[in-house]
């Protein structure tokens, strides 16, 4: 099998990145051959010496784009992209090949789905976020400060200033949409999809075209299993963005109510205002990743108080590798991860006074304890490691090739799979 994976970026800069070059690593170190096909550079240097053919384009993404009215026109059809995909996927055995896109909202456009389509080559995608569907990605209204339930490009969407920075960057990412929609007709290319929450799947499901079908693959996380803490739990953590959506102003406001100190490990656009606000908080700023989990290790929980739906935060998850009760929005899918009561507990998303309840309720260093042991004694019966994320993996890729052998000889009278996976 030749897998040819699709991503904005050639490095990690985030989590799509991450899971899109470590899956490839992975793939190859099985001896899988793999291809990165990617827009924006530095390439990670572990890939090529790992066997991995990159093909990166050395273009802008936002943060390096000297132009921001030329990365626009990029964002919204990347014509150079489509045509080097063209080129590299042209050369590529369909009786092998299987394209894997797991990001191309942030560089490479929508442009890919012409590139794909004209290979014939089978192929997925894995929905990081919600791109494929909502136009601005993430089904949340940042002026109203709450999730979006408006039907993605309908009238109220398209009135609805929802986006985090302004009203004419959201009609460029509608423009971009239309394009994705009804000239690279993305979500009738992508027979399969990779969905990493339930949340997610339900989200999606009513919008993508009848006999999509679903693979659910949990993304992977490194925590090494270490023995639990010894002594009294500590401090209640929160890991991330500082911002409103991540629900970090319902943390401090919270954490003051019950009169328990709150640490924010990480940055963000709320910072300097809560800092102030709140001068009772301890701001640590970002840890790289063995700092963070030493302080999930010590703390009492992680708070996440997250108020849009999320697609899997992995935060959740490491706080239970290591032994940390998690508290968590119940509109986010970090609940899928937190069974209430045991490991956790569930509070009623956006409300400051229902999560103070439980950070008083952790107070007590017994109960703080037996969650956390609970916690960490669940996770690890079935951890989402690197090698149970290529397993889950490479059943899907199988699939997916199966049908599309099938379709070559005939077998299947129509292109979109009716089944359910």
């Amino acid at each position: 099998m030749h897998v040819v994976l699709v991503a904005d970026h050639a490095a990690i800069n985030g989590g799509q990145a991450k899971v899109a070059i470590e899956s490839a690593l992975g793939l190859a170190a099985r001896g899988i051959r793999v291809s990165l096909f990617a827009a924006v550079g530095p390439v990670d240097p572990r890939l090529e010496p790992a066997g991995i053919r990159v093909v990166c384009l050395e273009q802008d993404d936002v943060t390096t784009a000297r132009s921001k009215l030329a990365f626009a026109a990029q964002a919204i059809w990347n014509g150079a992209a489509r045509r080097a995909l063209a080129r590299e996927l042209a050369a590529c055995d369909p009786r092998d090949t299987l394209v894997h896109v797991h990001a191309f909202a942030k560089a490479l456009s929508p442009s890919i789905g012409p590139a794909i389509r004209a290979s014939g080559l089978p192929c997925l995608y894995t929905m990081h976020e919600f791109f494929l569907v909502c136009p601005t990605g993430g089904f949340y209204a940042y002026p109203e400060q709450r999730i979006c339930h408006r039907t993605p490009m309908s009238a109220a969407c398209i009135a609805a200033h929802c986006d985090a920075r302004s009203y004419p960057r959201k009609v460029a990412r509608m423009v971009r949409h239309a394009g994705l929609a009804h000239v690279a007709r993305l979500p009738d290319l992508f027979a399969h999809v990779v969905t990493i929450s339930d949340l997610q799947e339900s989200v999606v499901r009513p919008l993508m075209p009848p006999g999509t079908v679903f693979h659910r693959v949990d993304n992977p996380i490194a925590v090494v299993q270490a023995p639990l803490r010894e002594g009294a739990p500590g401090d209640f953590l929160f890991v991330g963005r500082i911002s409103t959506e991540k629900g970090a102003p319902i943390f401090a406001d919270a954490a003051k109510r019950a009169g328990v100190r709150a640490v924010f490990v990480g940055d963000g656009p709320q910072r300097a205002d809560l800092a102030s606000r709140h001068p009772e908080a301890v701001m640590l700023g970002w840890r790289d990743a063995a700092g963070v989990q030493a302080l999930m290790r010590q703390a009492r929980a992680l708070v996440f108080p997250s108020v849009w739906y999320e697609g899997q935060p992995l935060t959740v998850y490491e706080a239970l590798a290591c032994g940390a009760p998690v508290i968590v929005s119940d509109a986010c899918a970090g609940r899928e991860a937190v069974i209430d009561g045991e490991t956790g507990f569930w509070f009623r998303s956006g409300d400051p006074e229902a999560l103070a309840a439980h950070l008083r309720r952790l107070t007590d260093d017994g109960l703080a304890a037996r969650m956390g042991r609970a916690a960490h004694d669940r996770y690890w019966t079935a951890p989402l490691s690197l090698d149970a994320h290529l397993d889950r993996l490479e059943g899907v890729y199988e699939t997916v090739m199966r049908g599309a052998t099938a379709r070559r000889r005939g077998l299947s009278p129509v292109d979109r799979p009716l089944a359910t996976a």
